[in-house]
């Protein structure tokens, strides 16, 4: 909303370019209208997408909180060689890294070789469903601007039929055609744009957050193979 009302002031400071009586509310309205039907899946993308990112944020807020909050236990307790007790935490703890590092620990009197396989397991559906939800954001910023665009086609159609029908060139003649082209490609962009750096954004959070989890399994990992060396001497 903010960079279409940036937008749209802009342009009104444009010479020759009159200030209409509207409030923003008012020409946004009026823009709706003016860009036919074409606006109604740009709207629906754009929705699907607010829906999506608010979903996500607060998804990934409350997953990193936790996994935080578990590693500095866990990792105070696998510092100290006390697998039994980080276990126990990873099990009543409600987090992806919970249950990487559970899967771990289950079987850290198998070997660290079965411990790295059970965390690898595991880590992939966690990892899977930390992504949930970020292919429709991709598709979403990919989609739209080519709606845009279909919708820049269909009004540069409908201005060449409004000329072919007149039999003459004027600018009130081609002037709806060209508006319906111009509106849609501006709001499949400004929808796009937003979506993409928010689905940028999960990605870099979701990377980071991994690696800590990573790190916390490597650390276990070289814990239970310090203890098959102990016991090995």
């Amino acid at each position: 909303m903010a960079s279409l009302s940036a937008i749209a002031i802009a342009l009104l400071q444009l010479p020759g370019v009159e200030t209409p009586e509207l409030s923003f509310t008012e020409w946004l309205a009026q823009t709706w209208t003016d860009g036919d039907w074409m606006m109604y899946p740009l709207g629906l993308c754009a929705l699907l997408g607010l829906i999506v990112i608010v979903w996500k944020l607060v998804d990934l807020t409350t997953k990193a909180s936790r996994t935080r909050k578990f590693l500095r236990e866990v990792d105070a307790l696998i510092a100290q060689r006390k697998i039994p007790q980080a276990l126990a935490v990873a099990r009543d703890s409600n987090s992806p890294a919970a249950r990487i590092l559970a899967a771990g620990l289950e079987r850290h009197d198998e070997g660290s070789e079965r411990v790295m396989k059970a965390i690898e397991n595991v880590g992939l559906i966690e990892m899977a469903s930390l992504e949930n939800g970020l292919v429709w954001l991709a598709t979403v910023s990919n989609v739209a601007p080519l709606l845009g665009f279909l919708g820049t086609v269909i009004g540069m159609i409908q201005a060449f039929q409004a000329i072919e029908s007149a039999g003459e060139v004027e600018p009130t003649v081609v002037a709806g055609g060209i508006k319906v082209a111009l509106i849609t490609t501006a709001f499949g962009l400004a929808i796009a744009i937003p979506i993409n750096i928010a689905h940028n954004y999960f990605v870099t959070r979701i990377d980071r957050l991994v690696l800590d989890m990573e790190e916390s399994a490597q650390k276990m990992i070289d814990a239970v193979h310090s203890t098959e060396r102990g016991a090995a001497v």
